[in-house]
């Protein structure tokens, strides 16, 4: 591995639980970027080898990197944590392993954050089984050219960052549900306002059978938000702005209204899943 492609690259790290229905097409949107420099680690979560699958798809490319749990059933942040261990570049981003990147998007964030610490982009959700688009996390046009922490917390579409190797918090293992949003605010704590790509480069895939179409998603949620409370009351995950801690907690508070309401509309059958609930908006408020 060069010294430039270690400088430059980028550590994509793919947590895999029964994923072999979608490994291949997440794998595939990295092998159509123009930005060759990066590695995917993909970490078993299932006791299986993804390797055969891939394969089987035609997908055998050296910058491929598998790694395990170890265990069966851990958990995205376990197993992101045991990728970042494998990581051996300058910059870390995740993938979920039914998601995809689409093409432009590490030339376009790389650059970006090696200058500035981080770099998000806009994020499409699409439901998966008819490729119908649900929502944007931004119309282009609204977009701001740079994200902060408040500013991150008032959004409510999951988010995926490039971020410099030494800024990476690591995920909370002690969550199975909104780790990700504890993440991206510790890194705009950690590097203050970074740029946000206004092109929606990430698409977010909402699948039957995911945490987000399970019956018990909204209860998910509920302890989820009890827990960061919590931990807000507490250590406050290590986030040193008292304000923006501050800010986080009336976000979870705001969120927790929000997922009483998606508990009503979900159980009278209006919406599958939370994503789907943010996108039909008051349509269907109680």
């Amino acid at each position: 591995m060069s010294d430039d492609f270690a400088g430059q690259g980028v550590s994509i790290i793919i947590a895999a639980h029964r994923a072999h229905d979608t490994i291949a097409r997440a794998v595939q949107s990295l092998l159509v970027q123009d930005w060759n420099a990066w590695e995917a680690v993909i970490v078993s979560d299932d006791g299986t080898d993804y390797r055969p699958t891939l394969h089987a798809a035609g997908i055998d490319d050296p910058r491929l990197v598998f790694a395990s749990t170890g265990r069966v059933g851990a958990g995205a942040p376990a197993a992101r944590n045991a990728g970042l261990k494998a990581a051996r570049l300058a910059l870390v981003a995740p993938l979920d392993a039914d998601d995809r990147f689409r093409p432009g998007r590490l030339s376009t964030l790389a650059p970006l954050a090696l200058a500035r610490g981080a770099a998000f982009d806009n994020v499409a959700v699409i439901r998966d089984e008819d490729e119908s688009p649900l929502l944007r996390l931004y119309e282009e046009e609204r977009a701001p050219a740079l994200l902060d922490g408040a500013g991150f917390l008032t959004t409510s579409v999951p988010m995926f960052p490039v971020v410099r190797r030494e800024l990476v918090p690591g995920w909370e293992e002690d969550m199975n549900f909104s780790e990700d949003v504890v993440f991206n605010v510790r890194v705009l704590d950690a590097t203050g306002p970074v740029p946000l790509v206004a092109t929606p480069f990430y698409e977010y895939r909402q699948r039957a059978g995911s945490i987000t179409f399970s019956a018990d998603s909204g209860e998910r949620a509920e302890h989820c938000y009890r827990h960061v409370l919590g931990r807000l009351a507490g250590d406050g995950f290590g986030i040193r702005d008292e304000a923006l801690r501050h800010r986080f907690a009336q976000a979870i508070s705001a969120k927790r209204a929000l997922n009483a309401a998606y508990e009503v509309a979900f159980k009278a059958g209006r919406c599958a899943n939370f994503q789907e609930f943010v996108a039909l908006g008051e349509r269907v408020n109680p």
